[in-house]
């Protein structure tokens, strides 16, 4: 199946807005004010990209700062990754904050303590780093080239934990930026712009999108998808959920990807499932959308079919083998005899014994195993968070080699009972309480 055409905008998010070329002509006024000054400067300006930072702090100009901006933006863009490492490590040092600064505020505060010297002390504790994000922000594409910033940032925080005050400027800058109040709920289907679909496919996280004609079927009559956009990034989704309309709670992946299903067989359908939800953006780890963006959704399917009685996930465990190879089974497992067994690759036939020493210990996993307080296991503590239910635990759900890998086959549905969600999610913060079914308690 052909794709569609790549080059036919075909929506009017495709299209510059009004504001988006006032800017552009604002730039380019810029471009023209910068030229002139370097060329009467005779060379003494410098291109280096930490020298044009300290400059941009230091302009005043509205045009030509927009324009030294965007010449910011475009040197980071074309960085390698060793040159990236040096201009992290100039943002860790040369645009830090003044520590005597920080004091010397603080002492003046001390002694007479005001609005004016309230607001010296945070003048002096922010890095001069978040203003020149600031600034660099408000070139054109300069969200998108921060966004990715940090993406490139966060691989090396490890390495390099000096790194650690650069990534907390970023997060706090694009926790406000990225407010929900800011971000737009679209419908994808096959009739969005091209460039859009095309991210659609590159950016599906949880199960691969084999190509065009894989993706029209995810986007069928009986399949919905929605994204989150933010106006400065129209054409680029942060965050989308796949959704499968169905009759009854599916407990197996496969029949849900299935490309050439019959879709009248579920015309009549009373349950929507969740099952892919990924987040598009490296850059925007910890700037949660998907728990608004799933609310939303099911707002909005409500208001069209109000036959649907039930809002389910089926959802991968993609901690759940990592966990395994380092827990001690000795404590879990009386058969000792079971304990290579149960981390093994999973092979064509399973012991039963094996299946239900897995079955319990993923739920295991899932209830008792904590990171900060909350579910060690990233995608439960996702949507126990959003105060949904841990409602069943199915066997052999996802046999991709991806799915043995994370979770031997396990897969989950948590259920979104609109009724309690609110509570769920207050015992869930307020007391560590783990809404689950009778049918998953048995299995503890």
């Amino acid at each position: 199946m052909p794709a569609p055409d790549i080059n036919t905008p075909q929506t009017e998010t495709t299209t510059m807005t009004g504001l988006g070329r006032l800017v552009g002509s604002v730039v380019d006024a810029g471009r023209d004010i910068l030229a002139k000054r370097r060329q009467s400067a005779a060379g003494k300006e410098s291109s280096d990209l930490v020298t044009q930072c300290k400059q941009l702090l230091e302009h005043r100009g509205e045009a030509s700062g927009l324009a030294l901006a965007a010449e910011i933006i475009d040197t980071y863009s074309a960085l390698d990754e060793s040159h990236r490492l040096s201009f992290f490590q100039a943002l860790a040092t040369e645009f830090e904050v003044n520590s005597d600064e920080i004091i010397e505020a603080a002492e003046q505060y001390k002694t007479s303590p005001d609005h004016d010297k309230l607001s010296a002390i945070a003048k002096a504790a922010e890095a001069p780093r978040v203003r020149l994000f600031r600034r660099m922000n408000m070139a054109p594409g300069g969200t998108s080239v921060l966004v990715k910033l940090r993406g490139h940032l966060l691989p090396l925080l490890k390495e390099h934990p000096e790194f650690k005050a650069i990534d907390a400027d970023l997060k706090h800058q694009f926790v406000s930026w990225f407010n929900k109040g800011f971000l737009e709920m679209r419908a994808i289907d096959w009739r969005s712009p091209a460039m859009v679909l095309e991210k659609i496919i590159d950016y599906e996280a949880v199960h691969e999108i084999g190509g065009w004609d894989d993706l029209r079927s995810r986007l069928g009559d009986d399949r919905l998808c929605f994204a989150f956009f933010h106006p400065a990034m129209p054409d680029d989704p942060l965050v989308f959920v796949e959704i499968a309309l169905t009759r009854g709670i599916a407990d197996s992946i496969a029949p849900l990807l299935e490309q050439n299903r019959d879709p009248e067989e579920h015309a009549e359908f009373d349950t929507v499932i969740f099952y892919s939800i990924s987040n598009c953006h490296p850059g925007l780890a910890g700037v949660s959308f998907g728990n608004f963006l799933i609310k939303q959704v099911v707002q909005e399917i409500r208001k069209d079919h109000e036959q649907v009685k039930t809002f389910v996930t089926l959802s991968p465990v993609p901690g759940f083998r990592r966990w395994l190879a380092k827990a001690n089974l000795r404590e879990l497992v009386e058969d000792e005899s079971l304990h290579d067994k149960l981390r093994a690759e999973l092979g064509g036939v399973v012991e039963s014994e094996v299946r239900d020493e897995l079955l319990r210990l993923c739920v295991h996993y899932l209830v008792n195993e904590k990171s900060r307080g909350l579910a060690a296991d990233p995608v439960a503590r996702f949507h126990l968070g959003n105060g949904a239910r841990l409602h069943r635990i199915n066997w052999a759900a996802d046999l991709s080699p991806k799915g043995k890998k994370q979770s031997a086959g396990i897969m989950v549905n948590y259920l979104y009972d609109l009724r309690k969600i609110e509570i769920n999610h207050d015992a869930y913060f307020d007391q560590g309480e783990i809404a689950v079914s009778r049918s998953v308690t048995k299995l503890l």
